[in-house]
């Protein structure tokens, strides 16, 4: 156990920093500060040395330069070898005990959009150098990065000093603060730079949000952890407005349901269970989307989670209501609809904002690393797919095509929708053979098939699959193409009446 007896405080963000000052003060730490902290700090009747007293140096150009001297850095990195100890006593340096900094905020600079100028500007030096400095030397110096770090710290103090198991888990914060700022700065760079997505060193930065009761089972911990700063419209940024802590499982269902509604047009509703799209529709209201969504496999709906992207009135609500579910996310929630939902202890609400279409990289882990790829985006223009069979779509097929395809996109793979007047009402997912998932999306839809249309993320290996979309009442189908067995696929959407449009692009989703 460490006490304090000098300590530097050189904060961009000045939250905490009386109290963390005072209590210093209160067990006779010395306080040596910089310009704007050390405002703070006298104003709050607190006695400060200037640091520039400290280095023999005013402060130069324009603050840039005010931290990197000896006089600051040898104190900080002195052991307390009798060497060490000698070397300062000639120097007539003294020993700092511990460094309190908070980096300029260059993250919320570049997400507010600035000029690469004033980005530049915001990238501290000094600051990073003196956490560094103190963390390297943790076995004698304590180091704060952050304001939520200093009630530890200041109880710490009263308790007589800072433990070394204190010390080296706030060192361990203190490098990964810099690691994660570097981070931010070098894809800032590469960006700008107009480098390719996947550059040589991927640099990736997150910060925890939470602990999570456990992850998929409840045998295994797992936390939630988001970049900074967090893009608005989106799971993440959105505001848990009621019902129980979001869980593991209910993040990843509610990522993949509004991932769904993203890509629809306006007053869509989409049931996920389990990462799919169990149902999914596009109505007049969001009343009747939720209804025919539901109705599209009612038994697999129960304890799902609810995606829709338009605002959610009184009425859609009520019917919402009727049913058990984990959580909802809409961009809002009338009043009337709050009311209603709120009352449910257990339901999680979730108002995200607008959507927005999401163009970035996305990620999957492997052990002891992770793949990386472009964002798949849905959006290819219908005057771009290919009519390979005489038989043509009606404008009413030609609109479920379209839709069905979209949600298709989202299914797990080997996937197969079958839609109806822009009403999911089969999915075949995650099967291991395309036919075994026609046969699947067919048994969910029962009668509901005849007169739907058929969507395959994939091309279709062989006809047997067209022959059991055909056997089942569909009209019109889907798909990339692409298949050796083309030619033979095509023939027998031709030899049975249906209507085939190809698009040549794949949607997989392993």
């Amino acid at each position: 156990m460490r006490p304090i007896r000098r300590a530097l405080l050189s904060a961009h963000d000045k939250t905490g920093l009386v109290a963390l000052g005072q209590a210093l003060h209160d067990h006779g730490a010395e306080l040596i500060s910089t310009g704007g902290t050390a405002a703070v700090l006298r104003a709050a009747g607190l006695p400060v040395r200037a640091l520039e007293v400290v280095t023999g140096f005013p402060e130069m150009l324009g603050g840039r330069v005010k931290t990197l001297h000896p006089a600051v850095h040898a104190g900080l990195l002195a052991r307390d070898e009798p060497s060490d100890q000698a070397e300062l006593k000639r120097h007539a340096i003294n020993a700092i005990d511990l460094v309190a900094v908070t980096l300029y905020p260059f993250e919320d600079t570049v997400a507010a959009g600035a000029p690469m100028a004033a980005a530049v500007e915001q990238i501290d030096i000094g600051g990073v150098t003196l956490l560094r400095a103190a963390a390297k030397n943790w076995a004698r110096v304590t180091v704060l990065c952050d304001p939520r770090q200093y009630d530890d710290v200041i109880a710490a103090i009263g308790s007589g000093g800072v433990t070394d198991d204190v010390r080296r888990r706030l060192a361990a914060e203190a490098f990964a603060r810099t690691a994660s700022y570097d981070a931010a700065i070098a894809g800032y760079f590469q960006q700008a730079a107009g480098q390719t997505p996947f550059p040589d060193r991927l640099t990736l930065t997150f910060r925890k949000q939470a602990d999570l009761r456990y992850g998929e089972n409840p045998h295994q911990r797992a936390a939630l952890y988001a970049s900074r700063p967090r893009a608005a419209g989106e799971v993440l940024s959105a505001q848990v407005l009621g019902g129980r802590t979001l869980s593991y499982n209910n993040i990843a269902d509610l990522e993949a349901a509004w991932g769904v509604v993203r890509d629809l047009p306006r007053r869509a509703v989409v049931v996920v269970k389990h990462l799919n799209p169990c149902g999914a529709a596009v109505a007049a209201s969001v009343r009747e989307a939720f209804a025919r969504a539901r109705d599209g496999d009612p038994v697999s709906a129960f304890g799902g989670v609810v995606a829709c992207n338009t605002s959610i009135d009184a009425a859609g609500a009520q019917v919402m209501g009727e049913l058990f579910l984990e959580a909802i996310i809409a961009p809002a929630f009338d009043p009337g609809a709050l009311e209603l939902l709120g009352s449910k202890k257990n339901l999680r609400l979730l108002a995200a904002g607008d959507p927005r279409r999401w163009t970035g990289l996305d990620f999957r882990s492997v052990r002891g690393g992770i793949l990386v790829q472009e964002t798949d985006v849905i959006g290819q223009e219908t005057g771009q797919w290919k009519m390979v069979t005489s038989r043509r779509p009606t404008p009413e097929e030609l609109d479920d095509l379209r839709f069905a395809w979209t949600v298709c996109a989202h299914v797990k793979s080997n996937a197969i929708v079958f839609a109806k007047d822009r009403q999911v009402v089969g999915v075949g997912a995650g099967q291991m053979s395309r036919v075994d998932s026609v046969r699947l999306a067919a048994a969910k839809a029962g009668d509901r098939s005849r007169g739907a249309v058929a969507a395959s993320d994939a091309f279709f290996p062989f006809p047997d699959g067209v022959e059991a979309a055909a056997a089942s009442g569909v009209t019109a189908m889907i798909q990339p193409g692409g298949s050796l067995r083309d030619p033979e696929v095509f023939a027998a959407a031709e030899r049975l009446g249906l209507t085939m449009v190809t698009t040549g692009e794949r949607h997989f989703r392993h």
